[in-house]
């Protein structure tokens, strides 16, 4: 029996282990890096041990230093989590002759699996359809388009589609760097990318004398082959192809004697009816969460009874889905910058749960993300009777979440939510590519309160002479102005309120913390209220359309802040990992000029216009901060205005 768990995670997935183990009686133990040291995760469990460092290869991905915390800490399983050494049969095998219980598969069993390449031929030979390997040397113009992925891992990490011959190498070479960089082992393979194609899978989990099958999850809206949405039961799936895919994943996992939860992950194609095994992630997956509220099951829970050889729990049969359920993933990324990972501290984040509403997440306000690691904030799920009841209810949960200090990609997931096409079932892995989601309407309420809300915490911060505000006039010749990014609010002040134009200002009152004011506007007969947050310059205004994020500007500008024209910038914190090009270079529009690694991934800067290099800041190696100057490309044009 297990009586102490470490986990070899951190965030979300390590507090959602915790859970199941304080129900179940287990204590925890939490590892934690350097930079995640003020996370929740690390005070929820009943100890902790420090791994000195920030980056994953100090510290995650060092099984020595896991296989030494738990000794330290007195614990006597290691359960993986997902990511980093969850699918690493030498961890694993380590794990075991270090006398510990390995909450996971068979070491033999994630070898069999961990490479892609070799999985897909033993699929093959197990009677489960697999598409075809190719390589960079064999690929023609006939096998177009062409999908470049990593060997060892997931997540859209080391993953690339191509659809020009000319660009692969390139692609292999960069995807193989980004594998390196995610999961120790560069190794990437390439095979025909199915345009259009649903991914489905199947949830499983061995046990000695069976293999469980636990329904499947459609993941197909993906952004950059990273998963956005996930839900199960898949929708519109035939009958005929749902039992041929549980019967497909069971063969797989018998065929490796599986044991534990897994999940093997099929490419649907739904045109001709057909689907081909994809790979088998032999851990928890992200998106568990779905499978749990329809089957009524504790995955945590199987995984830690199969491990120490008991029974499964009496629920955990194989049962129909009880309703749906749909699970989106908050992620800091700016879509304003071609979605750039963000950085920095969650001034709030408070996103309301129960009533059918699960919210697994791994920060909590003030915590700091940090670039060391992926930038997914929390997974957002609602359970309902039916797929239009549980969409509506995760939409209305999103809306009314409170995040600030950081971009989301909430107004995306908003989006799909609400979509007719989404609400339809009509989903593949090119629904982003191919569907014009609107953007958020803006709300002309919120830069007005922020003003007012700005407006009052100056007045009452102001020095009073005899009850007076200094600078006070009797007779206001015109309205005041408060400059925003996006807009400028003109209002007039007085001893009987704030006056502006198209709104009635019914109310201007702090909620408590000096930074918070609650602000109730009418227009058209319709009241409503604004909570407004104020950190700096920054200003995050909750209204009844959603949240408007607004930076303060200030009344001059100083010349020296001013940027030269062709300035590329850094779009966050990073490392640069290459310098494509050397001053003096002539470089074309969109054309490649130097790449930056963070959070496990890497993203292209490249030249804004045509024209010639004439400064480069930074060399292979360096550390930049979001913002910092790169490089500059200056054209004939620039020049001139500049002399």
């Amino acid at each position: 029996m297990i009586r102490r768990l470490l986990v070899a995670n951190r965030g979300e997935i390590a507090s959602r282990v915790f859970r199941t183990c304080y129900r179940l009686g287990i204590e925890t133990v939490a590892v934690h890096s350097d930079a995640d040291a003020g996370l929740p995760f690390v005070r929820e469990a009943d100890t902790a041990v420090r791994l000195p460092g920030d980056t994953p290869a100090e510290t995650y991905l060092r099984g020595d230093l896991l296989i030494e915390a738990a000794r330290r800490s007195g614990a006597d399983a290691v359960h993986p989590g997902y990511g980093f050494l969850s699918e690493n049969a030498g961890f694993a095998r380590a794990v075991l002759d270090a006398g510990l219980t390995w909450v996971g598969p068979a070491p033999g069993s994630i070898e069999q699996m961990g490479s892609k390449v070799e999985a897909k031929k033993l699929m093959e030979a197990a009677g489960v359809p697999v598409l075809g390997n190719l390589s960079a040397e064999t690929a023609t113009e006939a096998d177009l388009p062409l999908l470049v992925k990593a060997s060892a891992g997931g997540g859209g990490r080391g993953m690339r589609v191509v659809r020009t011959l000319a660009d692969l190498p390139r692609e292999v070479e960069q995807a193989s760097a980004e594998a390196e960089s995610a999961f120790g082992d560069g190794t990437v393979f390439v095979e025909p990318y199915v345009e259009r194609g649903r991914h489905v899978e199947v949830q499983v989990v061995g046990t000695a004398g069976a293999v469980l099958v636990l329904g499947e999850r459609d993941c197909s809206i993906q952004r950059r082959h990273q998963k956005v949405v996930e839900e199960a039961p898949a929708p519109g799936l035939p009958e005929a192809t749902r039992d041929a895919l549980h019967a497909a994943a069971r063969a797989a996992a018998e065929a490796i004697d599986y044991l534990g939860a897994g999940t093997v992950e099929f490419l649907y194609d739904a045109d001709a009816d057909r689907f081909f095994f994809l790979e088998m992630n032999t851990r928890l997956q992200v998106e568990h969460p779905v499978s749990e509220l329809v089957h009524g099951v504790d995955l945590v829970e199987l995984q830690l009874a199969v491990a120490e050889g008991r029974p499964l729990p009496v629920e955990s049969r194989e049962t129909a889905p009880r309703g749906h359920a749909i699970e989106v993933r908050l992620y800091a990324e700016d879509p304003a910058a071609d979605w750039q990972p963000q950085s920095g501290v969650l001034t709030r984040f408070e996103i309301p749960s129960g009533d059918g509403v699960r919210v697994d997440a791994g920060f909590e306000t003030g915590s700091a993300v940090t670039t060391h690691y992926d930038p997914m904030l929390a997974k957002v799920v609602a359970h309902a009777p039916t797929r239009e009841q549980a969409a509506r209810r995760l939409a209305r949960v999103l809306a009314r979440a409170r995040i600030h200090g950081l971009v989301t990609n909430r107004d995306l997931l908003l989006a799909i939510l609400r979509d007719e096409a989404f609400r339809a079932g009509e989903v593949s892995t090119a629904f982003l590519d191919e569907r014009e989601l609107p953007a958020p309407a803006p709300d002309p309420g919120a830069p007005v309160a922020a003003a007012l809300a700005l407006a009052e915490a100056a007045g009452q911060a102001r020095t009073r002479q005899r009850g007076i505000p200094v600078g006070w006039r009797n007779v206001v010749s015109q309205p005041q102005r408060t400059t925003f990014d996006t807009t400028t609010v003109e209002w007039w002040g007085g001893r009987d309120g704030y006056t502006v134009d198209g709104f009635t200002v019914l109310a201007v009152v702090s909620t408590g913390p000096t930074t918070e004011w609650a602000v109730s506007l009418e227009t058209d007969g319709v009241r409503s209220t604004y909570v407004v947050d104020v950190a700096g310059d920054r200003i995050d205004v909750d209204g009844p359309r959603g949240h408007t994020a607004l930076r303060l500007l200030p009344r001059f500008t100083d010349p020296d802040a001013t940027l030269a024209r062709g300035s590329l910038l850094a779009p966050m914190p990073g490392t640069v990992v290459s310098v494509a090009v050397e001053v003096g270079a002539e470089v074309a529009a969109g054309q490649p000029v130097l790449v930056l690694e963070a959070m496990k991934m890497q993203h292209t800067v490249s030249a804004p216009h045509a024209g010639t290099v004439t400064t480069i800041d930074v060399t292979r190696g360096a550390q930049v901060a979001a913002g910092d100057v790169l490089a500059v490309v200056s054209t004939a044009t620039t020049d001139e205005e500049q002399a």
